[in-house]
């Protein structure tokens, strides 16, 4: 039994973060049968302004819906990446975009992705690379299935970006094959 996981995505507004958050969280829910509470913090009028969308999952209950310490952070910029990196769990592990993120601490636990450059090779559309961090956390955490992502691409992702979104989750699961 899972006690609790904690994911926080985060970049800028306009990286499609806020809807990563909405498919991983009814993803879990729905299709996997877990608790999951999602929670936003951005601002709604400007594009390029720190943006996160942050999601508790657990098999039991939840008492606190709120990201402290995650146990895994995708960082979309490299803002986001210096304001978090110091907030993963001991063990927890960093997704980065390389295309925005370009100076690493050392960690065995960061993944190093080209994520933008993949979204957009998939899709024509940047906006998609936080889908296919989506497809990244699931291969390396095992937290979400990818038949869950699927499903809630589907349900989730707004009408005329169903596909586009399904080609983006389905770059991000191969991503660690290339």
């Amino acid at each position: 039994m899972m006690e609790r996981f904690d994911v926080r995505l985060a970049g800028l507004g306009g990286q499609g973060l806020l809807l990563a958050g909405l498919i991983l969280g009814h993803a879990v829910t729905i299709y996997d049968k877990r608790n999951a509470v999602q929670t936003v913090n951005y601002a709604p009028l400007a594009r390029g302004a720190p943006s996160r969308a942050e999601v508790v999952i657990s098999d039991g209950s939840i008492y606190f819906p709120e990201v402290l310490n995650s146990d895994v952070l995708l960082a979309m910029n490299q803002s986001a990446y210096d304001e978090f990196k110091s907030q993963v769990k001991p063990g927890g592990i960093i997704i980065a975009d390389t295309e925005n993120v370009k100076n690493f601490c050392q960690s065995e636990e960061t993944y190093k992705f080209p994520i933008s450059k993949i979204a957009k090779l998939e899709t024509g559309r940047t906006i998609t690379g936080s889908i296919v961090g989506l497809g990244i956390i699931s291969i390396i955490t095992g937290i979400v299935t990818p038949s869950a992502l699927t499903n809630a691409v589907k349900t989730r992702a707004p009408r005329g970006t169903v596909q586009t979104n399904l080609r983006a989750l389905s770059a991000g699961l191969s991503a660690m094959e290339k």
